[in-house]
């Protein structure tokens, strides 16, 4: 019944997103909320100039609304939500804590998609070409980034602690804070990062959303897969309108919303660790930034890459968008099946 309410949740938030697409985008159009291609960008791009960004909150309509009637559903079914067994010291499972990292991690993706939202605004109708300073979103994200992981704190009864596959469960202690501003930090931003090509975004996070669902039925963490399987329809959904050529952008709304997302189901896992397997195209687009820029500094001017992110220099190269988002997505796919391996090996059963 559950694996059956997780397919529900994910052709729920398919449904919802992509009808979404027929009132939202003419509405996005008619306020002129059009794509602004930054001066510093590929100048291939310009030609993008004014279609309708934005549109992340299609799915993020999608996947609430999904999610949220697939737990009622369950409640409704009396099937027991939250409660798995416990499995040693550092893996001490309640429903309150279950239930406080799914809840936090919402609130925590909506927030981040809020942020996407104001920065889009200023670009867009504020006419401000990088939208919100770099030391805006540094404090906005900070301080979004310190409630959520104190909401975690309290939730794991302030003993935190991550798993970690072939090694078990690991005490964080005081390097839970650094631990968790960096995933959180950097995997908002390399999601982000990722969103430069159409559908690449929406098609790297469906192979991602797939594996953390497999991972989180292999956990027994139904509420984790919800939330995993809602955001693979939604993202899907989103593919109708963003696949190449786009009618539609998700802009900073939708990829740091998604980016959020990805953060609350991992550590809802209990394994934000795996991200670095699962969503290996995320790690390739933001290292390749910051290698990028390093040299530069260091080199006083010299590049490793043709353009930074690596979806450019694929584009630099000659590779046309589609080849990208296909090519790509199957490299995503190649991480998501190491990382289920390694779960599978790697991590004890929860039940």
């Amino acid at each position: 019944m559950r694996l059956t309410l997780l397919i529900l949740a994910a052709c729920g938030a398919f449904g919802i997103t992509a009808l979404l697409g027929y009132p939202v985008i003419p509405w996005l159009r008619k306020l002129k909320f059009g794509q602004i291609i930054l001066d510093i960008g590929p100048k291939w791009h310009k030609h993008k100039q004014g279609t309708p960004t934005m549109g992340g909150m299609m799915f993020i309509a999608g996947i609430a609304l999904s999610a949220a009637t697939a737990f009622a559903a369950n409640v409704w079914l009396g099937l027991g939500l939250f409660d798995v067994p416990d499995i040693g010291v550092f893996t001490l499972r309640t429903s309150r804590e279950i239930t406080i990292k799914l809840v936090a991690g919402l609130i925590m993706a909506v927030t981040f998609g809020l942020l996407g939202f104001a920065d889009d605004y200023v670009k867009v109708v504020k006419k401000r070409n990088k939208g919100l300073s770099i030391s805006q979103k540094s404090v906005l994200q900070i301080l979004i980034s310190v409630g959520y992981l104190y909401s975690l704190y309290l939730a794991m009864h302030k003993s935190p602690y991550t798993v970690i596959p072939f090694v078990g469960s690991v005490h964080l202690g005081w390097f839970f804070w650094i631990f968790g501003f960096c995933v959180l930090y950097a995997t908002t931003n390399a999601v982000n990062f990722t969103d430069g090509v159409d559908g690449l975004c929406s098609s790297v996070t469906v192979t991602a959303g797939v594996a953390l669902a497999v991972i989180a039925v292999m956990r027994g963490l139904f509420g984790a897969g919800v939330l995993a399987a809602a955001m693979v329809g939604g993202c899907a959904g989103f593919l109708v309108w963003n696949r190449n050529p786009a009618k539609v952008f998700m802009g900073d709304t939708g990829a740091l919303f998604l980016g959020g997302l990805l953060i609350a189901i991992t550590f809802a896992l209990d394994m934000p660790i795996i991200l670095l397997l699962v969503g290996l195209v995320y790690v390739i687009e933001g290292m390749s930034d910051v290698i990028q820029i390093g040299y530069f500094k260091l080199t006083h001017g010299k590049r490793i890459f043709r353009m930074a992110p690596f979806h450019h220099h694929l584009e630099r190269g000659g590779w046309n968008e589609k080849k990208i988002t296909l090519v790509l997505s199957l490299v995503n796919l190649i991480g998501c099946i190491a990382g289920i391996a390694a779960v599978w090996f790697g991590v004890p059963r929860l039940s």
